[in-house]
């Protein structure tokens, strides 16, 4: 039971390692292409390269608070840590989910510490009829972890319950 822990643990951490490579791989590409917020459209009317600063949280929400979401950053990858052993973590959707988030959280608070600012940079929109566009908030490889790993951990909670649910009670 042992050595299976210590895998899942690993394997948490390698995806976490991944997801957080990924993600400031590809927000250093961005400074190096991009100037501050420049812009480059890839699908006109539908989704640019950008290189947007981020104080605040996910739709920029407590914009120019970076060290006090810096700091709920930190407790949020220490209360994880420490929980860890409440989620599902002998399957591979939980080892998935909480190495997609502890690489998300690691990817955006270097941010936080090392720029002041998220970088974010994947800018999906649309243009309305009157001309004015209209986008989903900008975001980055770090986000999209936390979101899916946050979305993957509700799914598997709802099927743990579920199926519990459904088992014939015995009497």
């Amino acid at each position: 039971m042992e050595l299976v822990r210590k895998r899942s643990s690993w394997r948490i951490v390698y995806l976490a390692l991944l997801i957080f490579l990924l993600d400031q791989l590809t927000k250093l590409l961005v400074l190096h292409y991009l100037g501050y917020a420049q812009e480059k459209v890839i699908l006109p009317g539908f989704f640019k390269l950008v290189h947007w600063g981020n104080t605040g949280a996910a739709w920029s929400i407590f914009r120019g608070n970076n060290a006090v979401l810096a700091g709920v950053a930190c407790a949020a990858l220490i209360i994880l840590f420490f929980t860890r052993h409440h989620f599902d973590l002998h399957t591979l959707g939980g080892q998935l989910s909480l190495g997609l988030i502890f690489g998300g959280i690691l990817g955006n608070l270097t941010d936080r510490l090392a720029r002041q600012h998220v970088i974010d940079f994947l800018y999906f929109y649309v243009i309305r009829r009157d001309g004015d566009e209209v986008g989903f908030p900008a975001f980055n490889v770090a986000d999209s972890a936390i979101c899916i790993g946050v979305g993957l951990l509700f799914i598997l909670s709802w099927m743990s319950e579920s199926a519990k649910t459904a088992e014939p009670k015995s009497r």
